[in-house]
């Protein structure tokens, strides 16, 4: 969603039609962003507003390329971001959220409710799901099995408050281990070969390559299906060839992944649902 701000904001009277929850919205953004300092704000200071019971976070950002406003839900947790090109003023910035407040709420129907890393809940690992389980006897910290039923279930051992650290921190091991592999024989495959491998909880990509030798990804495709965590293991090796996305690039992807399309095809539509499990991993 990208549009141009065309109000204007004034302090005194606010906008027509501006909601009591927006009026102290932009109140309080304008505040911040004129506020006196000795080095003044290059964008508003990240806030909250309240929408339809939800709370919900908007940051902004300046990018010196950007031609226009843009505004994008966050993909982790509930939040709007907005890219200010070079020469939109504070209150200009501002004054396009809240002419945008049905869209924010029209998106915010369509995100599905967040999913914790507790007992009870079901989250997919390698797309199969998974019924979260306590076991205060457990030895070892996580663990995924069948129990008696036949049903999958992931295993956490410990005190209840540290349920969600510890399978946070098991799902980022078992992606690493899934990726590092792929990665090994994706580049022994193109002849190539990468400096270090990390994974983290990446928002905007599910992988990196820079221009170092470092591969990045997301430990949330341990939860996709391992063809796609495999696909984008051979995407990223094939960036340590060619840092762009060229016909000799993608060459390299079939090389070292034939069946790309339809990984690719299962990223577009069901990879922004992985962001709605568990918390954020550093």
């Amino acid at each position: 969603m990208h549009g141009e701000g065309d109000g204007r904001y004034d302090s005194a009277r606010g906008l027509s039609g501006l909601s009591p929850t927006f009026d102290r919205f932009m109140r309080n953004l304008l505040q911040n962003a004129y506020s006196l300092s000795t080095k003044p704000r290059l964008v508003p200071a990240p806030q909250t507003l309240e929408i339809d019971g939800r709370s919900v976070v908007v940051e902004f950002r300046r990018n010196a390329q950007a031609r226009r406003l843009v505004m994008r839900m966050l993909k982790k947790g509930v939040g709007v971001s907005v890219t200010l090109p070079p020469g939109v003023g504070d209150a200009q910035a501002l004054a396009f959220v809240q002419a945008h407040e049905g869209w924010i709420k029209a998106q915010l129907k369509t995100m599905p409710e967040a999913v914790p890393f507790a007992t009870g809940s079901t989250v997919p690992f390698l797309d199969e799901l998974h019924e979260i389980v306590h076991d205060g006897k457990l030895r070892g910290a996580v663990r995924n099995t069948v129990d008696t039923d036949g049903q999958c279930i992931i295993e956490v051992s410990g005190a209840p408050e540290h349920i969600e650290r510890r399978i946070n921190d098991w799902m980022k091991r078992e992606a690493r281990k899934a990726l590092a592999m792929c990665c090994a024989r994706h580049a022994e495959t193109l002849g190539l070969k990468y400096s270090k491998l990390t994974v983290r909880d990446q928002s905007s990509r599910w992988g990196s390559c820079s221009s170092r030798g470092t591969l990045s990804f997301s430990w949330r495709l341990i939860m996709a299906p391992y063809p796609v965590l495999d696909y984008v293991a051979a995407h990223e090796v094939a960036h340590l060839a060619e840092m762009n996305h060229s016909d000799r690039f993608w060459r390299l992807v079939e090389t070292a992944f034939p069946d790309m399309k339809s990984s690719r095809q299962w990223l577009r539509k069901n990879g922004s649902r992985l962001h709605r499990y568990g918390g954020a991993v550093a």
